[in-house]
């Protein structure tokens, strides 16, 4: 997996100094300096790391490359450079390999014309177990699919289209399982009930990776983070690890209250406070302030207590980053 030469990078970011995380001695996906262009666009670019068994977050903005290194690393797509090792075996062309890996893509992949059961009893059936019958009902089991098994997936709501996905690449009891941002579209109970199973299968000792954009939400379940910025590995650590390099950089945070211009003026005063400006009102709801803020954390301890002792009440905190779309742009030092 090399190349001759590799076409010139259009604004490239070097990485930054110690984001290349140590691979351990049992990891279980080994990737080094991978990379993946399209002519002069440089998808991904020159990344490295390991993950071992438990639960590794892929995290970073829609567009970083999150997708494209899922792709890479299973198989689907063929890297300009680098190598890949899943299990000690390399991803193309080793069909038994396959046998040992689960993916989760992000695009629809089911066929509408299909029951749930049909869907990933046919997935069954091309990793050839010996019932698979039982194997297709103990996935839809795993993801709480039984009730609704025998409907067309034409009729899913979107939480269970990804539910079937997701059962359908459990249905082989795969070693590794990689997500391309399974939790999209699912309601509040399905995504914590898909949560606990996530963790579940990291503790029984299975290497899952999961994609997402949602900082708060790889909290939730993952062991370990890797974050993508532009294509390139622009963190490793657990969340608190991540958290806090976001937390060094000033950070802007959306409040709507029943005064805004009172919460405005006691905000102003505070040493934590940057800047406070005004958004306009749109419909019958009350008009917010965006505040930026240099410690994020003093801050969310603070505007309660500000906002009680001002006889304040307030109806929405919310951070404008939580996206990630620019938590990314500080962690690379944009």
């Amino acid at each position: 997996m090399t190349a001759t030469a590799r076409p010139p990078v259009r604004n490239a970011t070097p990485t930054p100094e110690g984001t290349t995380p140590h691979i351990p001695e049992n990891a279980t996906i080994v990737v080094r300096n991978l990379s993946k262009w399209y002519g002069d666009v440089v998808a991904v670019s020159d990344v490295t790391f390991g993950i071992e068994p438990g639960v590794t977050a892929l995290l970073g903005p829609n567009g970083a490359g999150k997708s494209t290194t899922l792709e890479m690393i299973t198989g689907l797509l063929a890297p300009s450079a680098g190598d890949i090792r899943i299990l000690g075996k390399a991803p193309r062309g080793d069909v038994t390999l396959y046998r040992q890996v689960g993916l989760v893509p992000e695009q629809e992949t089911l066929y509408p014309f299909m029951t749930g059961f049909e869907f990933v009893r046919l997935n069954a059936i091309l990793q050839k177990l010996p019932d698979p019958d039982q194997a297709a009902a103990r996935a839809l089991d795993l993801v709480e699919l039984r009730d609704a098994a025998d409907r067309p997936t034409r009729g899913y709501s979107k939480g269970m289209r990804q539910r079937t996905k997701i059962a359908a690449a459990l249905v082989h009891d795969p070693q590794v399982l990689l997500m391309d941002e399974p939790l999209n579209g699912t309601d509040p109970v399905q995504r914590a009930r898909l949560i606990d199973l996530i963790i579940r299968l990291g503790r029984e000792g299975k290497t899952i990776v999961v994609s997402s954009h949602i900082l708060h939400e790889v909290e939730r379940f993952a062991d370990r983070i890797l974050v993508i910025a532009r294509g390139k590995l622009a963190a490793a650590g657990d969340y608190h690890t991540i958290r806090d390099k976001i937390d060094e950089h000033a950070r802007a945070v959306r409040l709507r209250s029943n005064d805004a211009r009172r919460l405005a003026a006691a905000l102003v005063h505070e040493p934590f406070t940057l800047a406070v400006r005004f958004e306009q009102s749109t419909g019958s709801e009350p008009p917010g302030i965006i505040v930026e803020t240099s410690d994020v954390r003093a801050f969310y301890r603070n505007v309660p207590r500000i906002a009680q002792r001002e006889q304040i009440r307030l109806l929405e905190v919310s951070a404008l980053d939580d996206s990630l779309a620019s938590v990314f742009s500080y962690v690379v030092g944009r």
